[in-house]
């Protein structure tokens, strides 16, 4: 990790004036946009997108489906916001893939190439190649397909399409990232004798997220025995059969919305988040429950969900391994807490956009918190914070969780607030217009 801010914008974190009370309208799905878009690609008629995400991430996956043969229509819904007509083709090459640094794209596609006619080449951000791929190239070669990756188990890679694939049985260790497990499934009904995947690892990160894989592949028609069902323990199967298009919503991305409750938290104040589903397999859904036992209430009504602030920040202790991405806001808040926190699970945090663990511990520590590693996450004892430069490494959810602090702590300037543009376009627009709905000190 470099210190350098050299030639990198700062962004001023605005310090709230009191609690703050505001409506906060967050934008689609990550998750579950570029699921759909790959499900889309899939299928054997058109099918629609509709209020997706439109971030980095996204784009990057709508272009990566375009060079391989897919046409992606971009309209607006009669009610407003976008509308993606998705129309399936014979997937083919040769095509160049830039992945960025989108852990969706980079993971989900190689299968979905090995289904393609002709060669497709993987390329990205230079934090890509250091990031795990092995599950999905050695699953992909027992499955059937050509993979040349230098023996790395990562980026840059080329697959070898032969326009069908086996498929069959695989074993899969996934301790290190669910989205092996996600990828394959979600090609997994294209394979001639469709997909069973056993999870060989000690342990299995963000089930929620394997859930929501399993639920969209449903809606689209596929046919899928997992474990949430009362299958056996880490093994899914999905039957070869063909997709249908689907007119998709996308959800507001409950993860995104972390920062926003979190100010209602941390200011003692009334965040309203509209369109919070009633049942949802975002992880971002745990938020409710984990925020009230850090001192927080919500109520989840016709509005949306409105999380409000009591004055009171507690610490916690939480296995956070399925629900690892909300760990950056999270750390942040119990950095601000009336008593210690210990958050574990989430060593597989090393392994994403940057080592999230090192990274929160450093620039916590640099504003004057007490934050250790531990082997599998984090301990943090509440200190007087103080202003300073907040790295991000280019990770989004490292500049949401030092907006958090900003809040309260004068002085805290981040790095790079741009890299929210990953999963939240709009980011620094949308924490300001928050505030505008600050509560002055000593008024409601």
């Amino acid at each position: 990790m470099s210190d350098s801010t050299a030639q990198i914008d700062l962004w001023p974190a605005p310090t709230a004036s009191g609690a703050v009370d505001a409506t906060v309208t967050v934008p689609g799905s990550k998750s579950v946009t570029n699921r759909a878009l790959v499900l889309a690609a899939h299928s054997t008629e058109p099918g629609w997108v509709r209020r997706p995400l439109r971030s980095r991430d996204t784009v990057l996956m709508a272009d990566a489906l375009r060079t391989m043969g897919v046409q992606i229509d971009e309209t607006v819904n009669p009610d407003g916001g976008e509308a993606w007509r998705i129309i399936p083709a014979g997937l083919h090459g040769p095509a160049t893939v830039d992945v960025g640094n989108a852990g969706t794209v980079m993971r989900f596609l190689p299968p979905v190439a090995a289904l393609a006619d002709g060669v497709v080449r993987f390329e990205g951000d230079a934090r890509a190649y250091e990031r795990p791929l092995h599950g999905v190239i050695d699953a992909l070669r027992v499955l059937g397909a050509r993979v040349d990756d230098e023996g790395r188990g990562s980026l840059p890679l080329t697959v070898h399409g032969a326009g069908s694939l086996a498929g069959g049985s695989v074993d899969v260790d996934a301790s290190s990232s669910s989205q092996f497990v996600s990828a394959l499934l979600l090609s997994g009904p294209r394979f001639n004798k469709g997909l069973e995947l056993r999870h060989t690892g000690r342990t299995l990160p963000s089930v929620p997220h394997i859930r929501m894989t399993v639920d969209m592949l449903r809606i689209a028609g596929a046919k899928v025995d997992a474990p949430q069902d009362g299958g056996a323990r880490n093994v899914w199967r999905v039957a070869p059969s063909a997709l249908l298009g689907r007119d998709l919503t996308v959800e507001p991305d409950l993860s995104n919305a972390a920062p926003f409750l979190a100010a209602a938290l941390v200011t003692g104040g009334r965040v309203t988040v509209p369109g919070w589903p009633r049942r949802t397999t975002q992880p971002g859904d745990a938020l409710r429950g984990i925020f009230t036992r850090m001192g927080g209430t919500y109520e989840l009504g016709e509005r949306g969900l409105t999380f409000s602030g009591t004055g009171t920040v507690r610490g916690l202790t939480a296995d956070l391994r399925e629900v690892g991405e909300l760990t950056p806001v999270i750390a942040a808040v119990a950095a601000l807490a009336d008593g210690p926190s210990e958050l574990s699970g989430i060593a597989h945090l090393r392994l994403h956009e940057t080592d999230r663990l090192a990274a929160l511990a450093k620039e916590i520590n640099v504003l004057g918190g007490e934050v250790t590693e531990t082997e599998d996450g984090l301990r943090i004892r509440p200190r007087r914070l103080h202003g300073g430069v907040f790295h991000t490494y280019e990770d989004h959810r490292l500049a949401t969780a030092a907006a958090v602090l900003g809040l309260v702590v004068d002085g805290v300037e981040v790095e790079n607030v741009a890299t929210t543009a990953k999963t939240l376009p709009d980011f620094p627009d949308l924490w300001t217009a928050m505030l505008a709905g600050a509560t002055p000190a000593g008024r409601g």
